[in-house]
């Protein structure tokens, strides 16, 4: 049970990071797209890219996961997801203000995402656990005592030898 509430906790976690996460990185991807634009660009441009390079990532993270459970390979969306993160993390020091401090605040969101996304796809499912079947109780067979050979069974049963039978 402790189990569950803390995989709620952590789930409920990583959503909030991702959530803000996202905020943040949605508002730096556009304004870095709308910068870097021709003059004339419709906005919805700059928030088609905001949303396409933020939610990449959380296609991938889905994929990875769903993969590593059925045994396929990770490889190519650990590249993606990593390819989308730079990117994100190129957009939001793009707009941060010249300087170290600038850097760190506007990476934080992307690297908090990544962190946690690692720390979650990191950690191997336990399984379930199997009840162990009950013993299986045999009953004990008495076994027989040996017949002795020489004695026919018709003698056994009525302890004469019938007519015909050679003793």
């Amino acid at each position: 049970m402790r189990q569950h509430i803390e995989g709620v906790v952590l789930v409920v976690i990583l959503l909030v990071v991702a959530g803000m996460a996202g905020a943040a990185s949605f508002t730096h991807v556009h304004d870095w797209t709308m910068a870097n634009s021709p003059a004339g660009t419709a906005d919805w441009f700059g928030w088609a890219n905001a949303a396409i390079s933020e939610l990449v990532p959380i296609a991938c993270a889905l994929v990875i996961r769903r993969r590593r459970r059925s045994g396929e390979s990770t490889r190519y969306p650990f590249a993606v997801l990593t390819a989308a993160v730079v990117l994100s993390l190129s957009a939001q020091l793009a707009v941060a203000k010249p300087g170290i401090s600038g850097g760190l605040l506007a990476a934080v969101p992307a690297l908090a995402f990544m962190a946690l996304v690692k720390l979650v796809l990191s950690t191997k499912p336990q399984p379930a656990p199997q009840e162990q079947p009950a013993a299986m109780v045999v009953d004990q067979v008495p076994v027989p005592e040996p017949v002795a050979a020489a004695v026919p069974v018709f003698q056994r049963l009525n302890g004469a030898i019938p007519s015909g039978v050679v003793k």
